[in-house]
């Protein structure tokens, strides 16, 4: 395995290929064996199928009465959660080792640039082609089990569609690399194109006549193959085009990484500079600058501009969620007028209204982007350690427990931010479409987000106490999308509610109809600052580094 690139690479990736395999894998086969009990009476049955044009904004809804129609209506966008991995990996094939020094060791050897990079490509589209398998395998067993009428090969090419959507953000992220100075912001750019087009491609359903618009969205082409749904199979054009795009990204990445410095980046015209490393010079002109005056300043300024894009994902979808949901409330008042089984169905309860009821459904995906964002901040506190920066504030008369506390103090500011932009936008937007939701409720929903991120964030810091940055970003990041299939699938699958409360999504509950779970909130703030605790306490005994 160490005697190619490729073969090195391919090596690297095992432990992904067999997670993200085996647990896609899995969710499919528990969705599948699953759903008889979603439409276990003939009324649950008709009740599923008149529940799809409502909510079409998230899928076309084919065939909702079989398995594989209602997994690829309900859970198909969810899926996509798959795609952060081939993010992770192409944003470090190249920029990451660039950022570990371990780029010049292995051009070193009697090995081109291109060469290198194309081996890298291979392998990590090799991993996702066996991913692929595992995950089809996994859900033609799955469909086995309850007579799904899915044939093998429809459900390896529903892997493969994974894998090519993987493989097309993969590949633009490979490309973003290259005109970033890290790896974290073509990482943070790339995800939030991701976001960017999921919302594009829902426009057609949403709007009419905007299909021309959608088509600009590579998550249109990934929806066009349904190789789960019975007679509707995959779309071999659209799947041939985004691995055409991504070849053309490969392409272009490839040539761009061939021409430049190592370490070194992409010019890009004086408007569009990214941001980068300050120089020397630029270093010492700083001296004296506000941001400088404090550990907590200086924090401030350093996450001021991922908070500022975070923000304006998170409020953006917190505002389009209530243009979507000013869409299906006409219609989904019909169904759920005296119907207490939609309301079980949709899995929400209270007395808030159909708008509120709507849009809590929609609101997990909230909290979960305000965790992720927490996610990024804790692998900076990590990364920080490893590379060696925080030896230098540490040189300075500043205690580590103050250092540990005013970057987490920073954090917890930028969250709370984030929260009241998305907050006052929410606001203004259900203003402006008319749509009715108690504004305590609202604040609750909102402002309970931020205990979410800190807990995400403590556990952060924790786990950085005893891993390194990879394994810490890692381990958070498997963690929350553990937590989020639990509290998003768990329920339309009648899990127990001990298996859901295993999710910290649990304990967030639906503010927007029941108001704040005082308790529960009162709950992961503990759990959170006791984290906290921990973790300062590790970082005041142990070796930096170490």
């Amino acid at each position: 395995m160490f005697r190619s690139v490729y073969l090195k690479t391919l090596r690297d990736y095992r432990v992904p290929i067999l997670g993200w395999g085996l647990g896609m894998g899995a969710l499919m086969l528990t969705i599948f064996t699953a759903f008889p009990s979603v439409v276990a009476t003939p009324e649950a049955r008709a009740s599923v199928v008149a529940l799809g044009p409502s909510f079409a904004w998230i899928a076309e809804p084919i065939k909702l009465d079989t398995p594989g129609g209602y997994a690829t209506w309900k859970y198909g966008l969810t899926l996509l959660v798959v795609v952060l991995w081939p993010i992770l990996a192409h944003t470090g094939m190249l920029r990451g080792e660039e950022d570990r020094g371990s780029m010049n060791v292995l051009l070193s050897l009697p090995r081109g640039r291109v060469r290198v990079a194309l081996e890298k490509v291979a392998a990590m589209w090799t991993a996702l082609v066996l991913m692929a398998v595992i995950i089809g395998l996994m859900a033609y067993t799955g469909a086995a089990k309850v007579n799904a009428g899915l044939s093998l090969p429809d459900a390896v090419l529903f892997g493969v569609n994974l894998a090519v959507i993987g493989a097309f953000f993969g590949s633009l992220g490979l490309v973003v690399s290259q005109f970033t100075q890290e790896r974290r912001p073509a990482t943070g750019i790339t995800s939030g194109l991701l976001l960017v087009f999921i919302v594009i491609d829902m426009v057609h359903r949403v709007i009419p006549n905007t299909e021309w618009l959608s088509r600009l969205s590579p998550v249109y082409y990934f929806n066009l193959s349904k190789p789960l749904v019975p007679g509707y199979g995959p779309n071999p054009g659209a799947m041939a085009f985004l691995v055409a795009m991504a070849a053309v990204m490969v392409a272009g990445g490839v040539w761009l990484f061939s021409r430049r410095d190592i370490g070194g980046v992409v010019p890009l015209p004086a408007k569009l500079h990214l941001p980068r490393r300050a120089s020397q010079s630029e270093r010492s002109a700083l001296q004296g600058g506000w941001s400088l005056r404090s550990v907590y300043s200086r924090s401030l300024a350093v996450i001021a501009a991922p908070t500022f894009w975070w923000t304006l994902a998170i409020a953006g979808l917190g505002g389009w969620m209530v243009v979507i949901v000013k869409q299906a409330e006409v219609q989904l008042n019909k169904l759920l007028q005296g119907s207490p089984l939609m309301q079980q169905i949709l899995h929400v309860g209270g007395s808030g209204g159909t708008s509120a009821t709507i849009l809590s459904s929609l609101f997990i995906f909230l909290p979960l982007l305000l965790m992720a964002f927490a996610v990024t901040q804790a692998s900076r506190w990590a990364a920080d350690e490893e590379d060696g920066r925080l030896e230098l504030v540490l040189s300075t008369p500043q205690p580590r427990l103050s250092v540990l506390m005013a970057r987490f103090a920073a954090l917890a500011t930028a969250t709370v931010v984030i929260a009241l932009v998305t907050l006052a936008v929410t606001v203004v937007a259900s203003g402006a479409e008319g749509v009715r939701i108690d504004d305590g409720n609202l604040s609750a929903a909102i402002l309970s987000m931020v205990p979410m991120g800190l807990l995400v964030a403590a556990l952060g810091y924790l786990f950085a106490g005893w891993l390194r940055a990879a394994f810490d970003t890692g381990l958070l990041s498997f963690l929350l999308v553990i937590w989020f299939f639990i509290s998003f699938v768990g329920p339309g699958l009648s899990w127990p509610e001990a298996t859901q409360r295993l999710s910290a999504f649990y304990y967030y509950g639906t503010p927007l109809l029941n108001g704040l779970p005082v308790w529960d909130t009162v709950l992961v703030i503990a759990v959170a600052a006791t984290a906290l605790a921990l973790a300062a306490a590790r970082f005041v005994r142990k070796d930096i580094a170490v």
